[in-house]
């Protein structure tokens, strides 16, 4: 409705809501695929790790359970690191030293990201089981680790690619590349529209880590 239109009837809108929540339902009716899924977040703009973090709490309220592996970010302390630890259902793995500027060490960080990704190959591997080891795996910066020339995209396309079904995955950061996009289920691109830190204001506790 525009700004300057007559108010919707009370029973117009109950009736256009019906007819909304039939169109729902039908469209709900209709998808029958059950399985887990590869999610995407990339893009310039903030949120992509907040929104995986976000997930890995949902799934955890559910029960389930959850592995986040983070590559490149460091041992510093986040609020999400300390937040997870009161989740028992969410096994947490820093896999970085800190970003590549702080670093500057080419090969520690290819070390690192290469650990790191050996532990997700495991913690894939053990959810083929009768009883999965996981049920939500949540790769934190892993397109950055890729764009770097830490890991090959083949490798990592083939390993996702060849996931349990019953196994869901999220990797964040930006730059994905196309190979991983094409195997994705769900792909979020979040772009900046302003930021505080372009106006001169320092990171925020809670906000930023």
């Amino acid at each position: 409705m525009s700004v300057g239109e007559p108010a919707e009837s009370s029973a117009a809108h109950k009736a256009r809501m019906e007819a909304v929540q039939e169109e729902r339902d039908r469209a709900v009716r209709g998808k029958r695929i059950k399985r887990g899924v590869i999610v995407i977040n990339t893009g310039g703009g903030k949120g992509k790790s907040t929104a995986a973090f976000g997930m890995a709490i949902r799934a955890a309220g559910h029960g389930q359970r959850v592995a986040v592996v983070q590559f490149i970010k460091g041992t510093w302390k986040t609020g999400e690191q300390v937040a997870i630890k009161r989740f028992p259902e969410i096994t947490h793995v820093v896999a970085g030293d800190g970003f590549t500027w702080v670093t500057q060490d080419r090969d520690k960080d290819i070390a690192s990201t290469r650990a790191g990704w050996l532990r997700a190959l495991a913690m894939i591997e053990a959810s083929r089981e009768d009883e999965p080891a996981f049920e939500l795996l949540v790769l934190d910066e892993l397109n950055v680790a890729i764009d770097c020339g830490y890991l090959p995209v083949e490798e990592v396309v083939a390993a996702l690619a060849g996931k349990p079904a019953a196994l869901s995955i999220v990797v964040t950061g930006h730059r994905a590349r196309p190979e991983l996009i094409a195997i994705a289920d769900t792909v979020t691109e979040m772009s900046t529209v302003k930021h505080a830190f372009q106006a001169g204001i320092k990171a925020r506790r809670g906000i930023e880590y």
